[in-house]
């Protein structure tokens, strides 16, 4: 047998600790001397002694304190609206008609029309959209508004 041979393992097993001198994790185990994780179960929100970051949240201050809560809006692109057939109106109720956006997050957070790809057809869109999408828009004959 060589080493070449031998099975591949992909995990390791658990680092069994405490089981005297003889296993060279003897007395404290490799967790050092004192403190909470030297002892039993350290909880998932323990911070080494700090303030927890959910108590200190409150001391943020200012305007959009709390970015990371808020969600993007939907975002779809020119060349998605290629299924519309011509001269009909896009807006929130007619894509999540065609299964594009969930309507209910659509009415919450928003949705808005970029210029990736092109359109071939004229459409009457009633969504936002971006400089770039609005010029492809008008040049296939539709209109924003």
């Amino acid at each position: 047998m060589n080493l070449t041979n031998l099975s591949k393992t992909t995990t390791r097993g658990k680092k069994r600790v405490g089981l005297g001198h003889g296993s060279g994790r003897g007395k404290t185990a490799g967790r050092g001397t004192k403190g909470l994780k030297a002892r039993g179960s350290v909880p998932l929100d323990f911070e080494g002694g700090a303030l927890p970051l959910i108590k200190r949240l409150p001391f943020l201050r200012g305007k959009g304190r709390n970015k990371t809560l808020k969600s993007k809006s939907y975002i779809i692109n020119v060349s998605a609206l290629n299924v519309f057939s011509k001269g009909e109106t896009v807006d929130v109720e007619s894509l999540s008609k065609r299964h594009m956006i969930d309507l209910e997050t659509a009415k919450q957070i928003g949705v808005k029309i970029l210029g990736d790809g092109d359109l071939s057809i004229a459409l009457t869109v009633k969504v936002p959209a971006s400089k770039g999408a609005v010029k492809k828009i008008e040049k296939a004959g539709g209109k924003v508004e």
